[in-house]
């Protein structure tokens, strides 16, 4: 399971709730609820997920949440709390308690903004990042011995947040430094060592949106092709990135927010789940690099947008919340279709999403977005680069070969108004996986987990 919420989606919204938070081993979720009385207002709500049925659990203190409060479920079944108080933020601990909520508070950190960061693996630990004026610091806000604890202070305005292995010992940052956007790790095992992880030219701002540890597969985006596009990697892999037209919108926004788990250095066969939204509506997308095809689903009636998780079995689960049912999960059997074995090149047929209750389909959003021509395959050799790229010295592969695309053409940190922004383990997981049909570098070019920035240089674009 990985997730990759995006700043649009951290604000309570809607009638029925907030953007909903999912544990690390999926067991739990927690989310800013609302009252259904005149003044709706807000308290915290747990939902446990690994039972036969979804149930919510009311979590209301003495008075209402405010809504710029935050919630983040732990595997214990507990709800860690953020409440700014005055100049200072509180932490504490939610439990169910008989009738009531029960509540140990953790300690404050004294910071003009605190933000937590996704679910740390393992479940019991919880981060924040609060920006300053030069650096962002990173704080331990739950598991350490005696309260929140500092980690690291980090030079330039830290945002995003991509967990890199089942371990929770690498933390990917986007950070901002004189003027550009690039991708950091953080190495808590050696006290917050942090180094540079992604580059794709000196230019570019580059972020990373998701990463899957079991096959390396990694969502960047990047301004290298001359705009924003996303494109997509293999730690290890010595192959340049790639950026498909299918995941390039025209009309609105994609954002990824899940890949699917277990596909052991099989990347290709990775399904990646992306929130697609325009003026007429939000609705599902799933793509996989062998695919090359973005497919198009409904989304949930009271989707809690941008929310969801893979199983290992393969099914891909959305939860939603109405006012019949305010607390369920959609699961659609996708992925035992659009997965395909490890190699398999093409289009896989075409998948109806399953068909449940209060499923139903966007107001007309396929109309908003622009499908790409289907083009003919065209060897790398015979191409010739764009003279934007070329100029900018990025090696950047772009999939203008998709032989039957008839997707749309094209976040931690924030939602684009063109394409949303935004290893496993340590080294000895990070192994080089090759990429299908994507061009050779005619200079050595590298994903490094903390040696070094990843760097393609040389050369211009080259099609397919």
């Amino acid at each position: 399971m990985t997730i990759c919420a995006t700043e649009d989606t951290m604000a309570p919204a809607g009638p029925y709730g907030g953007r909903l938070t999912i544990a690390a081993d999926g067991s739990y979720a927690a989310r800013l609820a609302r009252h259904d009385d005149a003044a709706g207002s807000w308290f915290p709500e747990r939902w446990t997920l690994s039972g036969p049925e979804p149930y919510a659990v009311p979590l209301p203190g003495t008075q209402p949440e405010e809504p710029d409060s935050s919630v983040l479920p732990l595997a214990d079944g507990r709800v860690l709390i953020l409440r700014r108080v005055a100049d200072r933020f509180a932490v504490s601990l939610l439990y169910p308690a008989g009738p009531g909520t029960g509540q140990l508070m953790v300690g404050t950190v004294a910071a003009p903004r605190l933000t937590l960061l996704p679910p740390a693996p393992g479940g019991t630990l919880a981060y924040a990042l609060a920006p300053g004026a030069d650096h962002t610091t990173l704080w331990l806000v739950h598991g350490g011995a005696g309260g929140p604890e500092r980690v690291t202070r980090i030079p330039g305005r830290c945002t995003g947040g991509v967990w890199l292995d089942r371990v929770g010992r690498l933390l990917a940052l986007d950070r901002e430094l004189d003027g550009r956007t690039k991708t950091v790790v953080v190495d808590l095992e050696r006290g917050g060592e942090t180094g540079p992880l992604l580059q794709i030219t000196e230019e570019s701002n580059d972020r990373l949106l998701l990463a899957d540890p079991d096959s390396g597969l990694l969502l960047v985006h990047s301004d290298a092709p001359g705009h924003g596009r996303l494109g997509w990697g293999v730690l290890g892999s010595s192959l340049p990135v790639r950026f498909p037209e299918c995941l390039r919108p025209t009309g609105g926004t994609i954002t990824p927010f899940a890949v699917q788990p277990g596909q052991m250095l099989a990347p290709e066969s990775c399904a990646v789940a992306f929130r697609m939204a325009s003026a007429r509506g939000t609705w599902l997308g799933v793509w996989r690099p062998s695919g090359r095809q973005l497919r198009q689903y409904p989304a949930p009636e009271g989707w809690l947008t941008g929310t969801g998780l893979w199983t290992a079995d393969g099914e891909l689960l959305l939860p939603y919340a109405t006012e019949a049912e305010p607390c369920g999960v959609a699961r659609m059997a996708v992925a035992g279709e659009l997965m395909g074995p490890v190699g398999q090149v093409g289009s896989p047929r075409p998948v109806e999403p399953v068909r449940l209750p209060g499923l139903v389909e966007p107001a007309e959003p396929v109309g908003s977005v622009t499908p790409v021509e289907a083009v003919e395959p065209v060897s790398p050799r015979e191409t010739s680069p764009p003279r934007g790229a070329a100029e900018k010295g990025a090696e950047i592969a772009q999939d203008a070969v998709d032989s039957d695309n008839r997707s749309t053409a094209s976040a931690q940190p924030q939602a684009m108004d063109t394409e949303p922004p935004c290893i496993p383990g340590h080294p000895q997981t990070c192994r080089p996986v090759p990429l299908q049909e994507a061009p050779l570098a005619a200079r050595q070019t590298r994903w490094s987990v903390i040696s070094g920035p990843v760097r393609i240089s040389g050369g211009g674009c080259a099609a397919g």
